[in-house]
């Protein structure tokens, strides 16, 4: 089957998922009104950030494979086709957020409070940056450009499917135009956004190698859902020249950026530890002090369960290894954006109400709870309605694409 049928079933179990995510949002600003909703606005944007990152990187790999002259993945493109429109429903989530910013909704950035900046002399001296105005047009103005090139590049694919490769691949060169200049919008661009949406809860603190590490949680995120998603649609009988060369490849990018995403881990830490920097060193000092378990379990889940598991060749090609390692990796990642974003709101606004941070447990900040989980399943079942409804709107092996002999062949 080459076109998706997008079943009243499906739509019925992503609507009953979007609505736990509603329901525990709801429950989440009524149950906490602590530190004016905090919980609440964390977990907004701990997931907004997250699913909206997976669709940035379904436009990264689509202009990385392009540009490389990669054909092996063409009978999987379509997924990140889809994944890339996203773009779009992700602006739209930040809307509640900007807008919260400038109506005095949340806490969640403190350099937003005109009179702690004032009284703040590292704020005032970034300032020009974290500011209401720059968050506001950095983030609808990129999110628009990088929206832009997913919705060209889409556009070029299907009018290949219409009218077929055509003399010379003319869609497929322009296709390569719109792929290579998206690269270093994305590389760019994104450092600005990172630094607004996550860095800048905690002003004080800053990290160039901050920028690397996002990216490669979210890269290592959108493949192992790419890996579920495959999965599950081939056992519905579509995709049928995905084979286990393809899914072993998508496993050795499990691996490796797995890997990578822990040299980034490491790297940060091990810098900051040898400079012992004040400014530094406080963003860790945090998360080992109070979040042990999700300090740890971090590299735990996202490093050496992967590993071990996936190092074996073999391991790369079975159903049940890889959906296990791409649950653990998706999940993980989860968590690992919930590490970044959770502690520092919760810190500050500590802080500004003359309270010491304390050890213990705090229900939706030392670890997840039922409603953070909730939360969760509603983004997912948000982000995988989208999905599927541009897989459907679309044949999902793109017939005249001219790499696509080379992807129905490939061996890894």
């Amino acid at each position: 089957m080459n076109q998706l049928t997008f079943t009243s079933k499906q739509k019925r179990t992503f609507f009953i998922m979007m609505a736990i995510g509603v329901v525990s949002m709801i429950l989440t600003y009524v149950l906490d009104g602590q530190y004016n909703h905090l919980r609440f606005w964390t977990n907004y944007l701990h997931n907004a950030v997250f699913f909206t990152g997976l669709g940035v990187m379904g436009l990264f790999i689509l202009g990385a494979f392009v540009t490389a002259w990669a054909g092996w993945y063409v009978v999987m493109k379509r997924i990140w086709e889809a994944f890339s429109l996203f773009i779009l429903p992700g602006m739209l989530l930040f809307i509640p957020l900007v807008a919260g910013l400038w109506l005095g909704w949340h806490q969640l950035y403190i350099w937003g409070d005109s009179e702690v900046v004032a009284h703040d002399e590292v704020l005032q001296g970034k300032s020009a940056l974290l500011n209401k105005g720059v968050y506001t047009i950095a983030t609808f103005l990129i999110l628009g450009i990088w929206y832009l090139f997913a919705k060209k590049m889409r556009a070029l694919s299907l009018e290949e499917e219409r009218q077929g490769v055509g003399e010379n691949f003319a869609f497929h060169r322009k296709l390569r135009v719109w792929a290579a200049g998206s690269l270093p919008l994305i590389g760019f661009l994104s450092v600005p956004l990172i630094t607004l949406w996550d860095m800048s809860l905690e002003p004080h603190w800053y990290s160039t190698l901050y920028f690397w590490y996002t990216g490669a949680s979210w890269f290592v995120a959108a493949i192992a859902l790419t890996i579920l998603l495959l999965f599950y649609l081939r056992g519905k009988g579509y995709f049928p020249h995905v084979t286990d060369e393809h899914i072993h490849d998508l496993g050795k990018y499990l691996f490796a950026f797995s890997i990578f995403w822990t040299y980034l881990w490491f790297d940060q830490f091990m810098l900051i530890w040898y400079g012992n920097v004040g400014e530094e060193t406080v963003y860790f000092k945090l998360r080992r002090d109070m979040y042990p378990v999700l300090f740890y379990g971090n590299l735990l889940i996202n490093f050496a369960l992967p590993f071990l598991i996936l190092m074996r060749n073999s391991t790369k090609k079975k159903v049940g290894t890889m959906v296990l390692s791409a649950v653990l990796v998706f999940v993980g990642h989860w968590l690992d954006f919930f590490l970044m974003i959770k502690p520092g709101p919760l810190a500050e606004a500590q802080h500004l109400a003359g309270e010491h941070a304390a050890g213990g447990f705090m229900a939706g900040f030392t670890l997840p709870g039922f409603l953070e989980l909730g939360t969760l399943v509603g983004f997912l079942g948000f982000f995988a309605y989208f999905v599927f409804s541009k897989l459907s709107e679309a044949p999902l092996e793109p017939a005249h694409d001219p790499y696509l002999e080379e992807s129905l062949h490939h061996h890894a």
